[in-house]
């Protein structure tokens, strides 16, 4: 009996000395936030949050759209690897034994929560369980009753809202009370906890209480500076906003009057700070359970959002407006290295949240840690960032480097239909594809060697 209890004492001290981690999801966030330079956003929350922990100004959605990127976030497989390349397919039915981020910590010793979104719910089980194998508690997805919201499709509802109500009466705002009660339950219990919290905004409508909106002042918000096209473009860039128009107040067809471009703009600030809000009230709570010197934080956007520039509204595409996100990482103890700005990869968050939990990472991933860079220990884990995407039947296999952005675009019988090639550093805002000037064609034939050397799990690239 006496070594029962011994044994028992020895694992209940194992489980204390491992860290907690909250994993904050946000849909549809750019890094519009004041960490990330912007001065217009009124984000105080997320800003005090990075201050303890590293922002990486360079990190990129492995493809930006819902389903397939945050597929490839929680089990560190490119999209063609896990098999979720739309809004359709479950991930559990192309492959049953594909092993998730919260899976893995419910092996090693975690209890695991979620609410909100966190998987796409189209691409798992179902919205209830939202992939049970992943869930050591029941998964929560509130609902606020009469929230105006056109779905994912639009369906003609108004693109934008302020409500004059409280954020309780919004779905986010009972996202977060959900992250509460989840949070309180999980830190009563002997195990280190792994609680998922995803937030539904500033994904359309945009939607928020007014008060967030009445923070920003519309006349001085300032428009896409470049609304032009793309000189020499491949032809798989560029799309005419679908879903943008299919909501209420915005033209069917042709330019985007500066009105609505105004009212977005300021709909999507005001979006983001109350998210900000939202997280404010989680770190209090971690505060107040005094857990926040053993917990990791990371926050993540599920890709990027085009507002206006190229003419662009919306993500689904490879430019650096749709594929940039903002990743945060706040170890335990904080972070030695305030800001990276070398390419990361979503596929690197589940490696490095093993890594600083002491948990083992698996073989078969195929993200890289960023625990060095967290600690000053390097400057680079990768030279390029892949970002993926399918647009005219045509798979896109986006490279990122320091400066260049190379892309390739592959048929279905793997033969290259065109290519794009942007320098950020001449022309940050992506005003020509320089693919076929004869100059760059010692350049492109260097990134096109690193972008094999980098693509594990991109099967049409390497299709013979």
């Amino acid at each position: 009996m006496r070594s029962l209890l011994l044994l028992f004492a020895f694992c209940s001290s194992l489980f204390a000395a491992k860290p907690n981690v909250l994993f904050i999801a946000v849909d549809d966030l750019k890094p519009l936030l004041g960490c990330y330079g912007d001065k217009t956003a009124i984000t105080p929350n997320i800003d005090k949050l990075a201050a303890r922990g590293t922002v990486f100004t360079k990190a990129y959605c492995q493809w930006p759209v819902c389903g397939p990127t945050r597929a490839s976030l929680m089990t560190s497989l490119r999209p063609e690897a896990n098999g979720v390349l739309d809004l359709k397919t479950n991930v559990r039915a192309k492959d049953p034994s594909v092993l998730t981020l919260p899976q893995h910590f419910i092996a090693n010793g975690y209890a695991t929560a979620g609410c909100g979104k966190i998987y796409d719910p189209r691409c798992v089980d179902n919205k209830k369980d939202c992939d049970k194998p992943s869930w050591s508690l029941p998964f929560v997805s509130p609902h606020a009753a009469g929230e105006l919201s056109g779905g994912e499709s639009g369906d003609g509802a108004p693109v934008a809202g302020a409500p004059d109500c409280a954020d309780n009466e919004q779905t986010d705002g009972l996202i977060a009370e959900s992250g509460i009660e989840l949070m309180k339950k999980l830190a009563a219990d002997q195990k280190p906890f792994f609680l998922a919290v995803g937030f539904k905004k500033p994904h359309l409508p945009f939607i928020a209480p007014k008060k967030y909106w009445d923070l920003y002042q519309r006349d001085r918000l300032a428009l896409a500076s470049y609304q032009g096209g793309i000189t020499n473009d491949s032809g798989y860039l560029l799309h005419d906003s679908p879903e943008f128009r299919s909501y209420g107040g915005v033209p069917k067809e042709g330019a985007i009057p500066e009105s609505v471009q105004r009212e977005c703009i300021h709909g999507y600030y005001a979006c983001v700070s109350f998210i900000d809000a939202q997280i404010g009230k989680l770190m209090a709570q971690l505060d107040e359970l005094k857990l926040r010197e053993n917990t990791i934080i990371v926050l993540w956007g599920d890709h990027g959002f085009h507002l206006g520039d190229h003419g662009l509204w919306g993500k689904h595409t490879v430019l650096e407006n749709a594929a940039r996100v903002p990743l945060i990482f706040v170890p335990s103890a904080g972070s030695a290295v305030k800001e990276n700005a070398t390419p990361v990869e979503f596929t690197d968050i589940f490696p490095t949240l093993c890594t600083l939990s002491g948990v083992a990472v698996p073989e078969h991933l195929q993200g890289r840690t960023l625990e060095p860079l967290l600690t000053g220990k390097a400057k680079s884990v990768r030279e390029g960032a892949l970002t993926v995407f399918k647009n005219k039947g045509a798979i896109g296999y986006s490279y990122r480097t320091d400066r260049y952005r190379y892309t390739e675009w592959f048929n279905k019988f793997g033969k290259v239909v065109a290519k794009d090639l942007f320098d950020y550093e001449r022309d940050p805002l992506e005003k020509t594809n320089l693919a076929g000037a004869p100059e760059d064609a010692a350049l492109i034939k260097e990134l096109a060697t690193k972008l094999r050397r980098d693509a594990q799990g991109c099967e049409r690239l390497f299709q013979k």
